[in-house]
């Protein structure tokens, strides 16, 4: 069963619980902010961010760890992959610092850790151990309103849209994360638009990895076939100059 969180935004408060429960379960660092850093709050070592917006509206931002994500389709060397409750988790032991997960982020959520000697990507993983131990993400635990909590992601999705039919006035008839790239597994419903949270105005709803499949599944060939050009050219550039020692070479002896 598919697991998932689902966040009411009008219920946020922005008191950072969630983000301080996240730091200390996954053993978090002080963050040190980097020029380039995005403006959400997010880096490797602040893996939930809470947003303000404009009257009293927190938003909070965190992986959304699609249904079908990008950023496994794209991974070279496997270190990221779906598991069977819906996170998407990753084994930096594998990481190869490619950043290809990065760039294909809908959501733009992986962030790189420089401060590391091999650095590599960290993001939120929804506390999957915890969730395989019978306990839930440390955010959702956390948090005082419940205006994000844990459970199936079917039943998540019913609950939202029984709260938008209640109060029609209350929300805006959406479901952030019911379609969006094919679906995720972090939920929103909200009085404002939550749009913002993409790199797009708003991701279409078909899942990427059908867009970055056949770009991926060329690399191989154009890492090898590149490899024959730089073989080829450096045999040939090799062979001029052999030819070029043997001349001098001829050249000198018919002097003498």
């Amino acid at each position: 069963m598919s697991k998932a969180i689902l966040t009411d935004v009008t219920k946020c408060i922005g008191c950072l619980k969630c983000v301080e429960a996240c730091k200390e379960v996954n053993h978090l660092e002080a963050d040190v902010p980097r020029v380039w850093d995005k403006n959400d709050g997010l880096s490797a070592e602040n893996w939930t961010s809470i947003i303000q917006k404009p009257g009293d509206h927190y938003v909070r931002k965190q992986c959304r760890h699609c249904l079908e994500p990008a950023c496994v389709s794209v991974c070279p060397v496997g270190a990221l992959h779906k598991t069977e409750i819906g996170a998407v988790i990753y084994d930096s032991a594998k990481c190869m610092g490619c950043r290809y997960c990065m760039m294909a982020c809908p959501f733009g959520i992986p962030r790189y850790d420089w401060d590391q000697t091999v650095p590599h990507v960290e993001k939120c993983i929804l506390c999957y151990d915890r969730i395989k131990e019978g306990k839930q993400p440390a955010c959702t635990e956390s948090c005082p309103e419940h205006a994000t909590i844990f459970g199936d992601r079917d039943a998540l999705l019913k609950e939202a849209h029984k709260r938008i039919r209640e109060h029609p006035g209350k929300y805006i008839d959406r479901v952030w994360g019911e379609s969006e790239v094919g679906g995720t597994s972090v939920l929103y419903i909200s009085d404002i638009d939550l749009d913002f949270l993409s790199y797009q105005t708003r991701p279409v709803d078909m899942p990427l990895p059908k867009e970055t499949s056949p770009a991926m599944d060329a690399v191989p060939y154009a890492f090898f076939g590149m490899g024959g050009v730089m073989l080829g050219l450096s045999w040939i550039i090799k062979r001029r100059m052999k030819l070029s020692e043997e001349k001098s070479k001829k050249e000198d002896s018919t002097h003498e």
